[in-house]
């Protein structure tokens, strides 16, 4: 693994406890193919480094945009079983639930990538003259395997691990963590970005595509947008160090 170019780095740096070491990746977007690489990365620094607490923490955004929703969901499924997982909810699932609920959505859904996810369940590119968005969700709720649709229901909002707060957009400036609302957990942009506070603890988020991590003093974002660029961030942290690849 290679250290971030830090522009902005934590005056005080954020620490973990003794003996933990995190492995954090975001905004997946379907991109099974870069995915299961970063996997393997993974499982080899395990085997090298032997950590007392090995914690991997997916952070959102696994569906929509890349070619294959369906496997990414198959790999994070069955990295679960290890027990030593943390999925956290995206405002992409959160949207694809909502569509489920109200189809009415569903052509605001086929603009953030929708169809991908689709045909990645053997379902047709939709005819959005002919075809009934009502009809054409509850072939894809048919076609979902229940442990996918199981993984999606119990996804987190949040994880915090010794200085660390993990989320998938950020979290509102002057808002206590404990009283962050879900949309902007899932949603939140330009205030958080822009902001310099101190939010009582390190923020490692995504959401917002960077080209490369971005290290600030009060927050890292390692959304590099892997369906666009073929870039999949994995960030490790143990002690005070966050190192990239």
């Amino acid at each position: 693994m290679t250290s971030f170019a830090q522009s902005h780095p934590p005056i005080h740096r954020p620490q973990l406890p003794d003996g933990v070491r995190i492995y954090a990746i975001s905004d997946i977007h379907g991109c099974s193919h870069l995915l299961q690489p970063m996997l393997r990365v993974i499982d080899a620094d395990l085997a090298h480094n032997r950590p007392r607490y090995a914690i991997e923490v997916f952070m959102g955004d696994y569906v929509d945009r890349g070619p294959d929703t369906r496997a990414t969901l198959d790999l994070l499924v069955e990295r679960s079983r290890r027990g030593n997982s943390i999925f956290l909810k995206g405002n992409h699932e959160a949207f694809l639930v909502r569509v489920f609920e109200d189809p009415s959505l569903f052509e605001d859904w086929l603009r953030i990538g929708g169809a991908q996810t689709l045909m990645s369940y053997g379902l047709a590119p939709p005819d959005l003259k002919r075809d009934d968005p009502a009809s054409i969700m509850r072939d894809l709720i048919r076609a979902m395997p229940g442990e996918h649709l199981e993984f999606l229901d119990e996804l987190r909002l949040s994880f915090t691990c010794g200085d660390f707060f993990f989320v998938h957009a950020g979290v509102r400036p002057g808002v206590p963590l404990a009283e962050q609302s879900e949309s902007d957990l899932l949603w939140i942009r330009e205030e958080f970005l822009q902001s310099e506070e101190q939010f009582g603890k390190y923020i490692v988020h995504g959401h917002t595509p960077v080209r490369t991590a971005e290290v600030l003093a009060n927050r890292v974002n390692i959304d590099t947008g892997a369906y666009a660029t073929g870039n999949l961030t994995l960030m490790s942290i143990q002690g005070s160090r966050m190192l990239a690849v």
